[in-house]
């Protein structure tokens, strides 16, 4: 195990990467999606909520950052409006979802419930944006993805005694932004897609 000192350099990491998905939304260059980045910001401050409740400490800060980053990135969107992805009827039903999670961590108050229902808030609020990294990677910066892997794992790696308030938000951060980083920097989609079309080619033939 490692220092926990080092969840300092964690978050500015995961920060730095926001920051760059951030400047490339005023460029033009990517396009979030509203709902996902709102949420994204506002759940993990639920989360660092909890865990400063619970005891957590230092490590706590991981979940902070990871909720000041999409904020500057909804932030951005706003900078420069063409950058922003259309919204889908699917991605007010995750958003409203999303909420509704988030009301229980309101209703429970309880640490662990309260912990479990911030994920899968969170989570929620991903699905507009897993679905469009599948379908159009190059809409997206891998940046904030690597910088909330490198967070979480570092975070992960201070931890002396495991327990669900100290690991499973972490966990969560570096399984959806390590699914991020294989959708965009992999462009698995687009990858499959053409597989597919060759095949399919193939078989006509």
């Amino acid at each position: 195990m490692i220092n926990v000192h080092w969840v300092v350099a964690g978050a500015v990491i995961g920060l730095a990467g926001s920051a760059g998905y951030a400047f490339d939304t005023v460029r033009g260059r990517t396009q979030p999606n509203r709902v996902t980045w709102l949420l994204w910001g506002a759940v993990p401050l639920l989360a660092f909520a909890v865990e400063l409740r619970a005891g957590v400490g230092l490590r706590s800060l991981m979940a902070l950052s990871v909720g000041l980053g999409p904020l500057a990135v909804f932030a951005a969107t706003f900078a420069n409006r063409s950058a922003v992805w259309r919204i889908q009827p699917i991605d007010y039903a995750c958003g409203a979802l999303s909420v509704a999670g988030t009301a229980v961590w309101l209703l429970t108050r309880v640490g662990l419930a309260a912990l479990c229902a911030a994920i899968a808030a969170d989570a929620l609020a991903g699905v507009p944006t897993l679905l469009k990294s599948w379908r159009a990677p190059e809409s997206e910066n891998s940046l904030a993805y690597l910088g909330a892997l490198a967070n979480a794992a570092i975070t992960l790696l201070t931890v002396t005694t495991v327990t669900a308030d100290e690991v499973a938000f972490p966990l969560y951060i570096v399984l959806i932004a390590g699914i991020e980083l294989v959708l965009v920097a992999g462009r698995l989609g687009p990858r499959v897609r053409s597989q597919a079309d060759a095949s399919a080619a193939q078989r006509a033939r």
